[in-house]
């Protein structure tokens, strides 16, 4: 977006706010979908955990999109903005079977991570079609926190689990329809990735009814210039190869699905602060902005990276500053950064801020979240108002003391 128009919708909307391009989240989604053109059944279903602002929702669902979920809320949201139930898929962890079975009477997709929900689940629902999150034991992704395919994680059921699946599959003649895998975020090796999918495709030939293999996402962004990301294109012409060549072997045409995420809306989103300081130490120069890891915690969680820039003085003078918050503990957003000249109520912008940003946000120190708005048709359009002090109590009660 132009520097001009996000330093209007600063003064229109004040800050902290969150700015989303509805315009790149559309190319985005066209590019995924012209890189596996020549698979005849595609299904991409964004992660609405990534960014679940309920107009975002809408605007996926008006391209075509299904939706990922990992919680019962997140499949109301679904509903609520549109989405069929047969093009909701719900991936939830560690979750109650009464959550599972709430979900399913709602009609959604359900993926199942784990044999003893399974067996419970296939016991008492043999007839509802369930999908199973298989562990195929990859490591993939920029941070262990974010990698969820490795030996050790939570997530999915081992491969080598496969024949407790059959012995559960077939003692309670339960309806497997989708094989999936996810293998963790920011994957840059194709490679790895291909050979994942071939652990996939290995455990799809044990199940005779499938509709659909999964193959989760994860694919990482460029985070700076010259940044690298997953080439897309490259990994599309290989499996869609390899998918074609598969459902040859399998005998029927299925359905390839992905669960992009921060690959739709990573790069449409944008960050604005309000410089409150301009504080000189012994050694560093702190830019303290009107906003703190409260709104923005990636960076402190797991060290992730945001390109920030001064769109008040884009012109101005590079000098090195230190980028931070105003919660009451460390609260660094850059260290020693090239930003333009900062003065104090100049407006900086972070990059990459579409994905696990807003939805990460939280109260801490009794800030209020941010306001969300939407860039769609040429036009800012408010689509989250920003909270006041009734949000904060809301809640809450008083008791007599």
């Amino acid at each position: 977006m132009e520097t001009n128009t996000l330093l209007k919708i600063a003064q229109d909307f004040g800050s902290p706010v969150y700015v989303y391009n509805a315009e790149k989240m559309t190319s985005q989604y066209k590019r995924l979908t012209d890189a596996f053109s020549k698979v005849k059944q595609l299904r991409l279903n964004y992660a609405a955990k990534a960014l679940s602002n309920i107009s975002v929702l809408k605007l996926f669902n008006s391209l075509g999109a299904g939706l990922d979920t990992v919680s019962i809320q997140e499949v109301k949201l679904g509903l609520t903005a549109g989405f069929e139930p047969g093009k909701i898929i719900y991936t939830p962890n560690g979750v109650s079977l009464e959550e599972i079975e709430t979900a399913a009477k709602l009609g959604v997709q359900i993926n199942i991570d784990n044999l003893s929900i399974l067996e419970q689940f296939g016991t008492k629902h043999p007839k509802v079609p369930v999908c199973i999150r298989i562990n195929p034991h990859v490591m993939a992704g920029g941070n262990s926190n974010i990698s969820v395919g490795h030996i050790d994680s939570k997530f999915g059921i081992s491969i080598h689990q496969i024949p407790h699946i059959l012995r559960i599959v077939e003692n309670t003649k339960m309806n497997i329809n989708g094989i999936h895998m996810h293998t963790g975020s920011d994957i840059l090796d194709i490679d790895v990735f291909l050979y994942a999918s071939e652990i996939l495709f290995e455990t799809a030939k044990n199940f005779e009814n499938l509709e659909f293999i999964d193959f989760g996402s994860g694919f990482k962004v460029p985070y700076k210039a010259g940044d690298i990301e997953t080439n897309i294109e490259e990994l599309g012409t290989k499996l869609t190869k390899r998918f074609n060549q598969f459902c040859k072997e399998y005998g029927k045409e299925l359905t390839l699905a992905f669960e992009p995420g921060k690959f739709l809306v990573s790069e449409a989103g944008y960050f604005l602060t309000k410089v409150n300081v301009v504080k000189q130490t012994t050694s560093t120069v702190f830019a303290q902005v009107d906003s703190g890891f409260n709104h923005l915690i990636r960076p402190m969680l797991y060290g992730s990276q945001h390109e920030i820039y001064n769109i008040s003085n884009p012109n101005g003078k590079e000098r090195f500053y230190t980028v931070v918050g105003y919660i009451c503990e460390t609260d660094t957003f850059a260290n020693n950064r090239r930003i333009n000249e900062i003065t104090e109520g100049d407006i900086l912008a972070f990059k990459n801020a579409g994905a696990y940003c807003f939805t990460m946000a939280s109260n801490y120190n009794s800030r209020y979240r941010p306001a969300e708005v939407l860039w769609y048709q040429g036009k800012a359009h408010l689509i989250r108002k920003r909270e006041t002090f009734d949000d904060i109590i809301h809640n809450q009660i008083e008791i007599a003391l």
